[in-house]
């Protein structure tokens, strides 16, 4: 799909739940929104300006009737999405911009503004239903967990809470220690039961809800810098439980597998703009990827076209061209789990690394087996390597360089 112009930086982007619809919030206060077709046609929709100020974030109710639209001004507009006109204002929301805003439940809207403060709204009332003052610095993302009903919220103070929206108290059930780092942006992975969060510094820090919330389990570096957006990729593909979207500040959109830890590509390239929001139309179950950053353009990449032709090339590289290692390569004297680092991958291509047998597997199976066995335990074998996560991975940082 050809680029969609829109004379003005974007802060936030957000897709109509059923239709082919994306609603942007502009630098300079306006709130637009285009349609687009299948063969990446578009056309502009409506355009409003709800404010002069800055409108840093938008969310649909669920059915997209409802847009609401908020940021520098404070307060939260109410846009009904088939006229394009604001049907409600709420004046002062917060004392401070806002800075994110997120649907939890039909009746339920989340927002957080930049000293940290998160409210909960019932969008059939002016005022908030609760407020939270644990965070003391922006409220960069929100992630919401149905399954437990829980607001997970991460700041520029470097931790991580969660809320359960059910409870009575204006305080978190959880929160993590300091990362030493501000963490700018958080997504869910295999079916929620992971959540990885993007950091200033470009490492990925992975927290497993079984092992609660007080510090990451994994850290996987090699984003040359801050990682400022995240999502997922829809449930048809096959490795969407493990797969995600980020975005960098270097301004590609790249394609990253974890467990194990993959590079599969570049998505989109905004060149020297860095990337601030991206999402995945349809609920995040569409084939087009929107990606906004600081060129006054949104990027619109048909996700079919690149995993089907990356499908391709895997089939062939896994049948002709897989780079081994060889299971009689590995240093016996090195201790189990030792990392094997990969080397920089060319661009829009995956390195896959197998343990094959060599001559002597083949003919002795008993060894094979001792072998697969340590590969095994790998995982348990690197507790300990970080003072702050029990199973540190440690990447080349050259991981991204090739890109």
């Amino acid at each position: 799909m050809p680029d969609i112009p829109v004379g003005s930086q974007i802060f936030d982007l957000a897709f109509h739940p059923t239709h082919s619809t994306v609603y942007t919030g502009l630098l300079d206060g306006k709130v637009r929104a285009f349609r687009y077709d299948e063969q990446g046609q578009h056309e502009e929709s409506f355009v409003l300006r709800p404010s002069k100020r800055s409108c840093r974030c938008l969310d649909t109710s669920e059915d997209g009737s409802r847009l609401w639209a908020t940021g520098k001004a404070k307060a939260i507009f109410t846009i009904d999405t088939a006229t394009g006109t604001v049907s409600e204002t709420r004046k002062n929301a917060h004392d401070s911009p806002v800075n994110r805003i997120k649907r939890l439940m039909p009746q339920i809207l989340g927002t957080g503004d930049d000293d940290g403060v998160i409210k909960l709204w019932d969008p059939r009332k002016s005022d908030p239903i609760r407020g939270y003052t644990h965070h003391y610095d922006f409220i960069s993302d929100f992630l919401w967990l149905d399954d437990k009903k829980q607001l997970i919220t991460t700041s520029g103070d470097g931790t991580l809470s969660v809320i359960d929206v059910r409870g009575k108290k204006p305080e978190p059930v959880a929160q993590s220690e300091d990362q030493e780092d501000e963490l700018l942006s958080i997504v869910a992975i295999r079916s929620g039961s992971k959540v990885v969060v993007g950091t200033q510094t470009g490492i990925l820090s992975v927290f497993n809800r079984s092992h609660g919330w007080g510090d990451c389990v994994d850290r996987v570096p090699g984003h040359p810098q801050s990682i400022d957006a995240l999502c997922t990729l829809p449930s048809s593909y096959p490795s969407s439980h493990s797969t995600i979207l980020t975005g960098s500040s270097d301004g590609l959109l790249r394609a990253v597998q974890l467990f194990p830890t993959k590079l599969l590509g570049v998505v989109a390239d905004h060149g020297s703009f860095p990337i601030e929001r991206i999402a995945v139309d349809l609920g995040g179950e569409g084939r087009w990827v929107g990606s906004a950053g600081h060129d006054d353009i949104l990027k619109m990449t048909d996700l079919r076209a690149v995993f089907e032709d990356e499908e391709g090339e895997e089939a062939v590289d896994e049948s002709e061209n897989v780079q081994i290692i060889q299971a009689s390569d590995i240093d016996p004297q090195e201790p189990d789990g030792a990392v094997v680092e990969t080397s920089a991958l060319p661009e829009g291509t995956a390195a896959v690394i197998e343990a094959s047998d060599s001559d002597e597997d083949i003919r002795d199976s008993h060894s094979l087996t001792e072998k697969k066995r340590k590969s095994k335990s790998s995982k348990n074998a690197l507790a300990g390597r970080s003072k702050k996560a029990r199973n540190q991975i440690d990447a080349d940082p050259s991981f991204f360089k090739g890109l």
